[in-house]
């Protein structure tokens, strides 16, 4: 078991909770959310990808062959895909 992608997943989660449901998107690093036309969106689009990014880390974590040089990257870009899409789609 690989605990630093276990903690890393756990920490997806819980962001993903407090953007996803809760609706703090001043959390969000990068994202300009003065600028952004619709918040509701943009919590559901970042809670969303957290949501699947921790499930993916945890379970990750628990299967040997999978290492967290493999993951992270992947999961950097596709935060680097959403700063994308939100800047230059949801910007006012």
């Amino acid at each position: 078991m690989d605990q630093n992608l276990l903690i890393f997943g756990i920490i997806f989660l819980v962001l993903a909770y407090f953007v996803g449901v809760k609706k703090q998107t001043w959390l969000l690093s990068g994202f300009n959310q003065k600028r952004v036309r619709d918040q509701d969106k943009l919590a559901r689009l970042i809670g969303g990808y957290d949501l699947i990014a921790g499930l993916v880390l945890v379970a990750a974590a628990f299967i040997e062959n999978l290492e967290a040089l493999i993951l992270m990257p992947i999961v950097l870009i596709g935060f680097i895909i959403l700063l994308g899409y939100v800047n230059t789609r949801m910007v006012e």
